[in-house]
């Protein structure tokens, strides 16, 4: 009996590394530096040559007295920041924004890039605006994943030269805040079927309460609905990462969070906060969801953002930095 129960766990194991040996995650990785990266009318191109859909705010009245690049969610692209945009606009805030790597109307639509793809892109993409307005403060915006992009790339070893950090809902679900057998199942899809799609529908999970713009979203063609497991992963990978090293910012950093998002829960905010500097200012609203900027409320906290642009000591007009 005890051979028979070693040989059925060797077997167990082996048919664990043949499962696992089956298929990989793939990883769209960037092509070796070609070119120059520049900044076009609609477009940035990057170090490999790869064009990646951009868009630009303007004040329409007044010079520019400060700019965000922002990065946008999982599965979005860079027309999330539009009606943001417009409103930082009239307080002399210009808003640049791109298509990361496999989202919108990048190329390897729905495919992963890789951590520090991400990260490379939004280094020298801020190099790029900083030739456009030299002399002015710049700031880089991430929101969910965009927000976890920034933590890495301000955190790694070539930063985007910057003047602050703006964070609004990161994805910082880290693999450590995880179920174990939400950790177990996307080890086991990612190396067995990765290229399989799946959509949210059925968890229930609201977003935001501005139902309309959930709607457009939904007709639009560039929101991914269905996604890779392969691509949760190399995301879940991006959560890890940003968990672990965001108590290395040092720039001035403003976060923001709702005390109704549905999408990363709180326990992973706090642990990201509890690791960041004293100096970090928390904000935090009662009404917000997760695509807090495009709430119902949204000018709230973007409010908060110009505020915090104009004076990082300042109250803030609306964010409190206690929970509940």
């Amino acid at each position: 009996m005890p051979c028979v129960r070693k040989l059925s766990i060797a077997g167990t194991v082996a048919t664990i590394l043949l499962v696992f040996c089956a298929c990989t995650p793939l990883v769209n990785l960037p092509g070796k530096q070609v070119v120059e990266p520049r900044v076009e009318k609609a477009h940035y191109v990057t170090v490999d040559g790869v064009m990646l859909p951009m868009h630009t705010w303007l004040p329409q009245d007044g010079p520019v007295t400060a700019v965000i690049v922002a990065l946008h969610g999982f599965n979005d692209y860079s027309t999330f920041f539009a009606s943001p945009a417009n409103y930082l606009g009239r307080h002399g805030i210009a808003s640049y924004a791109y298509d990361q790597r496999g989202f919108g109307g990048a190329p390897g639509r729905g495919l992963w890039s890789g951590i520090g793809a991400y990260s490379s892109d939004l280094t020298f993409f801020v190099k790029e605006i900083r030739k456009r307005h030299p002399g002015v403060p710049l700031y880089v915006l991430g929101e969910s994943m965009g927000g976890s992009v920034a933590i890495v790339a301000m955190t790694g070893s070539n930063p985007p030269d910057v003047d602050g950090v703006i964070l609004v809902a990161p994805a910082v679900w880290g693999r450590e805040t995880m179920p174990w057998y939400q950790r177990w199942l996307l080890a086991i899809a990612s190396h067995t079927f990765p290229w399989v799609q799946l959509t949210g529908k059925g968890l229930h999970i609201s977003a935001s309460d501005n139902i309309e713009m959930l709607r457009s979203l939904g007709r639009d063609p560039l929101v991914i609905k269905a996604t890779r497991i392969d691509s949760m992963y190399g995301l879940s990978n991006l959560m890890d990462e940003a968990l672990a090293q965001a108590g290395k910012i040092r720039l001035p950093t403003l976060v923001q969070y709702g005390e109704k998002d549905q999408v990363i829960p709180e326990k992973p905010i706090f642990l990201m906060l509890e690791k960041m500097p004293k100096s970090t200012r928390k904000a935090f609203y009662e009404e917000g969801y997760h695509m807090l900027l495009r709430d119902l409320h949204g000018e709230k906290p973007l409010a908060d953002i110009a505020a915090w642009i104009a004076d990082h000591d300042k109250p803030l007009p609306y964010g409190t930095d206690k929970w509940k």
